[in-house]
Parts: C-alpha cells; sequence; structure tokens
C-alpha cells in the first residue's frame, strides 16, 4: 500500500472539510445581517445545503444594494429633491385626505423626497396600440426635449412609427435622450439598431446597467432598471407598464398563438412631469455622466393648481436598490392596512414579503373586500409556481382571486384602494420589484384618474375566471410540488 498517497488524499479531505465546515458556521454570522428573516433562512439553506453551488450565487447575487458612483449619484439626488422641494406642502393645495392617507404620503416623502404635486390626467390607455399611437403623436410635438427610459426596447414593426418619430425629432433640432436597460433590451436583437440609428440622427445613447467587463463596467447581473418613462419638453409624459416592443415580444410563436403583453399607461401633464424627469435625470447622470440642466429648478416651482376633474393629486415613487428603505412595498403594505371598504391589486408577478402577505389577510378580518387579479399563467416558470405557491393561504383567507384567460400576459400593475387611492407604475408586487429593479410608481388621489384606473380593473375582471379553494385543492400533485419548490426561490435576493 502506498501510505503517501493514502496520507495525501486524507490531508486534502481533511482540508475540504475544514474550509466547508468554516464557510458554513461564516455564513450563519455574516448572511442575516440587514436581511429580512424569510431571504436569510433561503440563502442559508441554499448554502448549507449546496455550498458549491449557494456560496458562490451568494457572492455574485447576494447584494441588494448598488455602490460606488451609482451609490453617489442617487444619494446626492436624494438629497437634492429635498432642497428643490422643501416649501412645498405634503399635501397639495386644496385637496383633502384623510389623515391615515396623508401619512402614507408623508412616509414616501421622506423615502424619496419627492413630495405630492397636481397634475393633468389626460388619458389612460389599456390597449397597446393605442398608447403608442398616443406616445408617437407626444413625440411629433416635440419641440425642445425628449427623455425615453424604459427596460425593454426593440424596434419593430410595432414600435417603428415610434422611434421613427425619435429620429425625425432628433434630426429637426429637438435634444433626444434615449436610456434602455442593458439585458432587459439586448435579448431582443435590435438594441444596436436603436443605438446607431439614434446617434447617426442627433440623439444621445445610453444603456441602463451595463455589463461590459473589458470596459471594467460589471455589477449584480441580475438587476435591472425597470422604468417605463417618456417626457416631452418637460410638459407632458407618459408613465405605466408598457415596454418599447411590439406586443408580441419579438416572437413569431407568440403571435401564432395570440400570445400578447396586456399593459396600462397614463398621458399626464403638470409638475407630475417635472418628478418623472427627476428620475430620469437622476439616471442619465448615473449611466452617462452628465447633468440635464434645469430639472431641479422646475422642481422649485411650485405651482398651485385647484384639483378635480381632470386635474388630480400625484406622488411619484422612485424605487430599488438606490433606496434602501423599499419605498414601494412600504407603500404598497401601508395602502393596504389603511384600507377601510376594499383593496384591488393587479400584478403579474404576486410574490409578497411577510408584511405584505399579512397586511392582506388582515384587511379581509376588518371587513374589508380584498381582490387579486394574476394572470392564469404567468409569462415565466419559476415565478408561475412561486406565486400560484400562495394561493391556497390566500384563498382560506377570504381573498377573492381572479385568473386572466389565456394566451394573453397580463402585464399591468394597478392597486386601487377604497375607489379613491391609485397605484400604478412599473412595480410588480414582488420581492425583486420590491428590493432589486429600479422602478417608478405612482400614487394618485383626488381628480378622475382612480376612476378611470378603477374601469381598467373592471374590464379585466370582465374576461377573467374567479379561482375557487375547492377548484385550487383538485390540481394535480406534481403543480403542488412545484409550487412549493418555487416559492424557496423565491425570497434568494
Amino acid at each position: 500500500m502506498d501510505f503517501a498517497n493514502v496520507w495525501h488524499s486524507i490531508n486534502w479531505a481533511t482540508v475540504l472539510f475544514v474550509v466547508e465546515f468554516a464557510v458554513k458556521v461564516a455564513a450563519v454570522g455574516i448572511v442575516p445581517e440587514k436581511r429580512h428573516p424569510s431571504t436569510a433562512q433561503a440563502w442559508l439553506l441554499l448554502i448549507l445545503v449546496i455550498p458549491i453551488v449557494g456560496v458562490p450565487l451568494y457572492l455574485m447575487l447576494g447584494s441588494p444594494y448598488v455602490r460606488g458612483r451609482r451609490h453617489a449619484v442617487q444619494e446626492q439626488a436624494t438629497i437634492a429633491f429635498a432642497e428643490a422641494t422643501d416649501r412645498w406642502p405634503l399635501i397639495p393645495e386644496g385637496v383633502e385626505v384623510e389623515e391615515h392617507f396623508a401619512q402614507v404620503v408623508q412616509m414616501n416623502r421622506s423615502l424619496t423626497n419627492l413630495p405630492a404635486s397636481t397634475g393633468r390626467c389626460r388619458g389612460v390607455y389599456s390597449e397597446y396600440g393605442e398608447s403608442f399611437r398616443a406616445m408617437t403623436a407626444a413625440v411629433e410635438r416635440a419641440e425642445h426635449t425628449v427623455h425615453v427610459e424604459f427596460y425593454a426596447q426593440a424596434w419593430d414593426d410595432e414600435t417603428d412609427a415610434f422611434f421613427s418619430a425619435l429620429v425625425a425629432a432628433a434630426e429637426r433640432g429637438v435634444l433626444v435622450r434615449v436610456l434602455a436597460d442593458h439585458l432587459g433590451s439586448a435579448k431582443y436583437g435590435s438594441l444596436r439598431t436603436i443605438r446607431r440609428r439614434m446617434t447617426a440622427a442627433g440623439a444621445q445613447f445610453h444603456t441602463m446597467l451595463p455589463i461590459s467587463p473589458l470596459q471594467g463596467r460589471f455589477r449584480r447581473p441580475d438587476l435591472r432598471n425597470h422604468r417605463k418613462i417618456l417626457t416631452i419638453d418637460g410638459r407632458e409624459g407618459f408613465v405605466g407598464s408598457q415596454n418599447l416592443i411590439g406586443r408580441h415580444y419579438g416572437s413569431r410563436r407568440n403571435a401564432r398563438v395570440g400570445r400578447e403583453w396586456v399593459d396600462v399607461m397614463m398621458h399626464v401633464s403638470g409638475e407630475v412631469v417635472d418628478a418623472l424627469d427627476a428620475i430620469f435625470a437622476t439616471d442619465w447622470l448615473s449611466e452617462s455622466g452628465k447633468v440635464i440642466d434645469n430639472v431641479l429648478e422646475r422642481l422649485e416651482e411650485y405651482k398651485v393648481r385647484p384639483v378635480g376633474g381632470e386635474i388630480n393629486a400625484f406622488q411619484v415613487v422612485p424605487s430599488g436598490p438606490g433606496y434602501p428603505g423599499e419605498p414601494s412595498m412600504r407603500m404598497f403594505t401601508q395602502l393596504i392596512n389603511n384600507a377601510m371598504t376594499s383593496v384591488r391589486l393587479v400584478s403579474p408577478y404576486f410574490i409578497p414579503n411577510e408584511a405584505f402577505l399579512e397586511a392582506m389577510k388582515s384587511a379581509v378580518l376588518r371587513g374589508v373586500d380584498v381582490e387579486l387579479l394574476v394572470p392564469r399563467k404567468a409569462d415565466q416558470f419559476a415565478v408561475h409556481h412561486a406565486q400560484q405557491s400562495y394561493f391556497r393561504e390566500l384563498l382560506e383567507a377570504g381573498i377573492r382571486i381572479y385568473r386572466f384567460p389565456q394566451p394573453k400576459v397580463l402585464h399591468a400593475k394597478l392597486m386601487l384602494v377604497d375607489d379613491r387611492y391609485t397605484y400604478f407604475g412599473s412595480s410588480n408586487m414582488d420581492i425583486r420589484s420590491f428590493m432589486l429593479n429600479f422602478e417608478v410608481s405612482v400614487l394618485t388621489f383626488a381628480g378622475d384618474a382612480a376612476e378611470l384606473l378603477g374601469g381598467v380593473i373592471d374590464s379585466y375582471e370582465e374576461v377573467s375566471t374567479v379561482l375557487t379553494l375547492e377548484q385550487w385543492m383538485e390540481r394535480p400533485l406534481i403543480g403542488r410540488y412545484f409550487d412549493n419548490v418555487f416559492r424557496l426561490t423565491s425570497a434568494l435576493q
């Protein structure tokens, strides 16, 4: 027997055992810091059971916060927002709200330093083509600036008129700035075309959160800038859930089977556009290193407008890794906690944290009517099953679940509370949107926006089916298994 080889093998086995043990002990003391208990438990489960997989993933994906220059830019911008809007009132003058709702507005302002303001709701678009036509017409009216910030962008048959309008605007001297999420847009194949044609026309183009290791630009690869913002001349804008891509998302198979995305966008004007431009300017500075003039000056000019009808009160609420206080999650949860009569939720990806889930269940116990509207089948396998893992708990709590029919993909994000207070925007109601994605949410109250968005929810429910607990308990065991498996992964943030 070769004792030297045996001893060598024993030594290596001992070293590996000691290293693995040390890593596990270290993880128990490091991972839980400043994390939700469920998130920490999920990471620890992965690290302790499969360390060879868990440790590299944690090192790559474990931190939900941005560092370095982006972090500094966000901090400076937040301070600048506070200084520019210091004299703005908590609630726009002439608007009356309950004290508990005013506290939500105050919380949002404390977390983001953006106050509530007024603005005109110039239209709500829930039909894909109608939204593009309205945005294209607005760009064609542009005289000075156009700011475009969308997660997914593709120059295709359905977006051709819009991008052509951008090119024409740039060629006639309008300052056109375009931001597109790098990974969110690159997978659709025309990002380089958009960049080339925009820059050739004189527009300025940058990718958001780019991964370019050869250029020294690398960050956590699953961070996304998921915002959807269009502003024109600082006077009017669009915000909501729709991306700059055709309704079939570049898939011939989707078109063949009738699989198309269903979204909602709002056309606004007034002071709310200043807040949207402030968010754009922050992202533009992060990606280009250039400052957009006059944005802060516009925020300083508080204007008093009578609220009612088309004039609404708005509060723009940005969120993402630059906001460790998780503004969107806190806003959603507090709105549900404050509900008196009804809560209506629409989300394509519904994976709540504990606080959000308990708020919904507690609302039912207080006698509040709570509805959740989700797609019959989400467009992502893991998300679909993770979302379904909550259905039994929700149904047993007395929450009514509507499922939007296939083959269409419900992609709108909406919340309507007591038929008065409304959220719309880019943020889903899941842990990823709360912590990892850069999102823009808009809270609106007073005026006609709540009625218009409530009508959109009504139209979704009219074509949806109600899921009962009895139906849900009859689903196959294999489906339950996948639901439970992917529920574990939902907290790995």
